[in-house]
């Protein structure tokens, strides 16, 4: 099994780096390096009013794995000085976080050692192990917690045990009510002490705390073990959410601590056949690999409700600007990658698009267009437009329908599932394709996209923006294609205004819409480029060759910011510059892999020093792994057979020999994929191994 290379342990408080994040698609923890301080708790789905904006926005939940520990007559909680020696580990191949810090004052002191995980295998559950080890004979008390202190929201029910049974299958459920009441959360936990004896008491909900209390003695022969395990349901899963949370913490009770751990580390051994392996690389570049697909692995699940937010399901106190909304980023940049790695991750994703095809029609008729036209930013509960007001993304972000449209496509051609094809992608590909003919504006040029906005979010909207333009033809031409796939009729004027949309240049290259000037606000975005990859429009290489020589002369004013920087490795090389491919790379990407556990973050910080510390940054790691497994490697995914995508010359920037992956999931078989410099195209090749399905 590939082992993937884990982070080097932290020591310390931290400082201003990002807690550790701690997820599995479903819940999302944030763990301060003191690990039984409650840090941040997100639950994918659950929602409430933003307290400034007024918005629906991503909230937090109770965080279900605080702890506290008295000794000698002093709280853990009230006397942080107290505590030395701290560490965090973090083990990618399983999921698990290991924290250890030393409490007391010397005459008397514990070696506290904290594991947890977020399951995989029951994606509500997750599981904490706490060993408590001492030089003496001292005597504790213990308090696991489910912590709501500075939640926005208000309990509304609270049980402490079964009604009508004698079952001791949970200790206490929770049902949580978020700001504004637009949704809830049930929380299910269970306590264990492994060791000593000791009566628990589980007192009324107390100071925002739900707790049980055990006091024991703790000997040198004799080191005890507390194991806290809780589960977290939305009410957009479920009508009761507190009910249904007990039922599964009931079934995760009776299989154990160490079946759900077992589980788990199965699951991951199943994401990591898909390592995508760096021959020749600098190892860090394989750490950073490896990291990324451990966070967007650990971000997205079958088992997610309301697809993932940009930063998955991450979020700290100094930052909260996309507000856990859900947008275009996530179909462009990571579902390419879970599309031949995790595809039924892939599948989630664009269930919550299929689920909420209403909220994208009445956005369409809103603004007196046809089909569908999907929010700028949609809110997880019901996939509306939930963009800060006064909104003016949303007015003019017109990319995002056929970007989600393009990513339906792909998903469908890397599964040949040809019903999802019939069922799920027709509705959004036609409806985007109606969407865009509504949108387009016939005039002497052709048909055009007036006053809208590129990638580039500029103060003043323009005409014809690039990227919006082809990945609009592309999808009018696909939808043509597939309607005759499936024997359905097909709009004449999808192909019309696919032939007659405008697509600004200047000379042979292509820039970003029309009147365009370098020096202009984010002039030097390289939104064009993203017509050669990962969209690969079909224009000459001599186009793409003007277009390179464009952006890559300002690409120092660009390189640093989010979202395009992690991409302009792979045009490097496709212009034939390995070493320019490389440095690229390292400015790029490299450099925004900073701090504790390689979390990508959103801006690099030599850069954008102002901005917040805030990943893991899903377009950034996102483009970077699309790039090693189809930029790099020359991949063009179609209708035809896999073996058929290879369809260009290797180039790896300097150093690097091959990029391989062991088990890519197409078709539903696996695939093995190796591109090795200098080859005239990589090879993909069907494995005889038929395990089952990751997802």
């Amino acid at each position: 099994m590939p082992t993937p290379l884990s982070p080097p342990p932290v020591k310390g408080a931290g400082g201003k780096e990002l807690p550790a994040y701690l997820a599995n698609g479903v819940m999302g923890l944030r763990i301060r390096p003191q690990p039984l301080k409650a840090g941040m708790c997100l639950v994918n789905g659950f929602a409430g009013e933003h307290p400034e904006r007024r918005i629906e926005a991503a909230a937090p939940a109770p965080f279900p794995l605080a702890g506290d520990i008295r000794l000698d007559g002093r709280w853990l909680s009230d006397a942080p000085e107290l505590i030395r020696d701290q560490e965090q580990a973090y083990d990618f191949a399983s999921g698990e976080l290991t924290s250890r810090f030393v409490f007391g004052d010397g005459k008397q002191s514990l070696i506290v050692s904290v594991v947890a995980f977020c399951d995989r295998s029951q994606p509500s559950l997750v599981c904490q192990e706490v060993t408590l080890e001492a030089a003496g004979v001292v005597d504790i008390s213990y308090r696991c917690i489910v912590d709501t202190a500075g939640l926005d929201g208000r309990p509304l029910h609270v049980m402490r045990s079964t009604p009508t049974e004698d079952d001791d299958s949970f200790d206490g459920t929770l049902l949580w009510e978020s700001a504004g009441g637009l949704a809830t959360c049930g929380v299910a936990y269970r306590t264990e002490l492994i060791g000593p004896y000791a009566e628990p008491q589980r007192p009324a909900l107390q100071r925002d705390q739900l707790i049980t209390e055990y006091s024991f003695r703790v000997t040198p022969s004799r080191p005890c073990r507390l194991r806290q395990m809780a589960t977290l349901v939305p009410s957009i899963s479920h009508h009761q959410p507190d009910h249904q949370a007990a039922r599964l913490l009931g079934l995760a009770a009776r299989r154990g601590f160490e079946t759900a751990r077992s589980g788990n580390q199965a699951a991951w051994d199943e994401i990591w056949r898909g390592r995508i392996v760096l021959e020749g690389a600098e190892t860090r570049w394989q750490a950073m690999a490896d990291a990324a697909l451990f966070y967007l692995a650990s971000s997205t699940h079958v088992a997610s409700p309301a697809s993932t937010s940009i930063f998955g399901l991450a979020t700290w106190h100094d930052y909260h600007y996309y507000y856990g909304h859900v947008m275009w980023d996530v179909e462009t940049f990571a579902v390419p990658a879970l599309n031949v790695l995790a595809p039924d991750a892939a599948r989630s994703l664009l269930d919550y698009r299929s689920r909420h095809l209403d909220g994208a029609a009445s956005n369409a008729r809103l603004r007196g267009r046809r089909g569908l036209q999907f929010p700028w930013e949609s809110a997880p509960s019901t996939g509306q437009e939930c963009a800060p007001l006064p909104g003016s993304a949303s007015w003019h972000e017109d990319h995002v329908s056929p970007d989600i449209a393009f990513a339906f496509l792909q998903h469908a051609q890397v599964t040949g599932d040809g019903r999802f094809l019939r069922d799920k992608a027709w509705p959004v590909l036609s409806g985007v394709s109606d969407w865009i003919v509504s949108r387009a504006t016939a005039t002497e040029r052709g048909f055009e996209i007036l006053g809208a906005m590129g990638i580039a979010e500029r103060k003043t909207e323009s005409d014809n923006p690039a990227f919006t333009a082809m990945t609009a033809i592309l999808v009018l031409r696909a939808t043509t294609q597939v309607a005759a796939a499936l024997g359905l009729p097909a709009d004449p004027d999808w192909q019309v205004v696919a032939d007659g949309l405008v697509l600004p240049r200047r000379g042979k290259a292509v820039v970003s819409h029309d009147d365009f000037r370098i020096n202009e606000e984010k002039g030097p975005t390289p939104d064009p480029l993203m017509g050669d990859f990962p969209l690969n429009f079909p224009l000459n290489a001599e186009a793409w060759a003007a277009t390179r020589e464009v952006y890559f002369g300002p690409a120092r004013e660009y390189l640093g910011s989010p979202m395009l920087s992690a991409l302009y490795g792979v045009w490097a090389a496709r212009g034939g510059d390995r070493a320019l491919s490389l440095r690229m790379l390292e400015e790029g990407y490299g450099k925004f892999c900073t701090g504790r556990f390689l979390q990508t973050l959103e801006y690099r910080q030599d850069v954008f020093p102002e901005q917040p510390r805030a990943g893991p940054f899903f377009a950034n790691l996102g483009g970077f792994l699309s790039g090693l497994l189809f930029g790099f490697t020359g991949l063009d995914i179609g209708d035809g057979l896999p073996e058929t995508w290879p369809a260009r010359p290797v180039v790896l920037p300097t150093g690097w020999r091959a990029i391989a992956v062991e088990r890519l999931r197409i078709r539903g078989r696996d695939w093995r994929l190796e591109a090795r410099h200098g080859a005239d195209s990589a090879t993909l090749t069907p494995v005889d191994s038929q395990a089952g399905r990751c997802g």
